[in-house]
Order: C-alpha cells, then structure tokens, then sequence
C-alpha cells in the first residue's frame, strides 16, 4: 500500500466517513485534511528518528507494541481510539501542536474545536500504515526508520508526478504534490519550516495550499 492508496483507498474513505458522521464535516474535507497531515506526520517522525536515535528506537518499540497495521483492516477503530490519537499528536508535534491545528483549521475551513479531534481519529490510522510498511519491509530496529519514512514519501511524490505527467491530476492530487514537495525540502528544518513552506503565511493568499483547499472545498 503506498501513502496515496492509504488516502484514497478503503481506509482512508471509511475513517473519513465515520468523522463525517461524527463531527458533521464532509468527507471530502477530511480526506484533504488527511493528505496533508499523512505527509507532515510521517515528515516530522522521520526527523525525529534521524535526529536521536533514542526517538527512534522509541517509535520503532510503539509501532512493534500498537501499530501493527490490523487497523487498516478496521478503519472503524479510529473513532475508539481517538485519545490514543490525540497523545500521538501530542508527541509528534510537541508544543506545535496548537499552531498546526490552528494553521489547518484556517486553511480548510474545519472549525479550530474540531480540527484536533478529527486529527486524533486520522493520527492512529496514519500510525497504522507506517507500522505495516514496517512489518512489510523487515525493519526490527530504530535504525532504519529514517529511510523508511523518507522511502514512502519518495515514492508517493513519484507516484503523484506520474499521475500529472498522464494528464491525472486533481485537487487532491495537487494538494499531495505540494505537501510532499515541502515536506522534502523541509526535511532539515524542522515542521516550523515544513508549515510554512506548505500553509504559507500569508492566510489570505490565493496561491499555494490554501488555495489549493479553498478551490476543493469552494472557500472563497
């Protein structure tokens, strides 16, 4: 399964209509939500790990203990697990946490009490499909999560670069091109970089992501 079959897939749809129910947001907007946090997620994990081999070594023991990938099979487990997904949030992007909800609540529209609890439902089934990538790849140690993360977000920017090349491009589709495109250049810097690099700054901005959710979501 690449990061763009988790999205688009089953998992990704279903999680999405549950929250829909849940929040009274549509899954369409939370589907965008989720191709934006995936990437930044996966980003932010893959600096950790590349940063302190103890965070690695941590990640790796809570992918082997809770995140096996059985919840792709089960999207329906996110709405239990929404603490859990909230306490994930809470350790990837430490005291950012507010600003990155406050960011993507300000670019799709999705209230800023919301936001987060739709997060917290997303944050378990995204952990899911890192620990199956895991599992898939025979990685039994800390040591190899850096390549790891960074080898799903290669190769789900190369899948969205073929699908523009053959004329297959949509909002979602440009939406992941730019997340992936900032989450690679960001990379060094940190998820303040990534944000800015991908949210922009300025909010009233036409052009780049917010633009992008504005037209998807027909947010004027």
């Amino acid at each position: 399964m690449s990061l763009i079959d988790l999205i688009t897939g089953n998992a990704g749809n279903q999680v999405a209509a549950d929250a829909e129910n849940k929040f009274g947001i549509s899954k369409n907007q939370i589907i965008a939500l989720l191709a934006v946090a995936a990437p930044l997620v996966i980003s932010y994990l893959r600096k950790k790990s590349q940063d302190s081999p103890q965070e690695a070594e941590e990640l790796n023991n809570a992918l082997d203990k809770d995140h096996d990938g059985s919840i792709l099979n089960d999207p329906s487990q996110a709405a239990a697990r929404q603490q859990e997904g909230d306490s994930i949030l809470d350790h990837v992007f430490g005291s950012q946490k507010a600003d990155v909800e406050n960011q993507l609540s300000q670019k799709t529209g999705i209230s800023v009490d919301k936001i987060g609890p739709i997060l917290a439902m997303l944050a378990p089934v995204i952990m899911g499909f890192i620990g199956k990538e895991k599992q898939e790849t025979g990685i039994n140690s800390g040591g190899g999560l850096g390549d790891l993360l960074g080898g799903i977000l290669g190769n789900a920017t190369t899948q969205v670069q073929q699908q523009q090349a053959q004329g297959n491009s949509s909002p979602l589709t440009e939406i992941l091109s730019s997340v992936l495109g900032s989450a690679k250049q960001g990379s060094g810097g940190g998820l303040g970089d990534i944000l800015r690099s991908v949210l922009g700054d300025d909010q009233q901005s036409e052009g780049g992501l917010g633009g992008l959710l504005a037209s998807l979501f027909d947010r004027k």
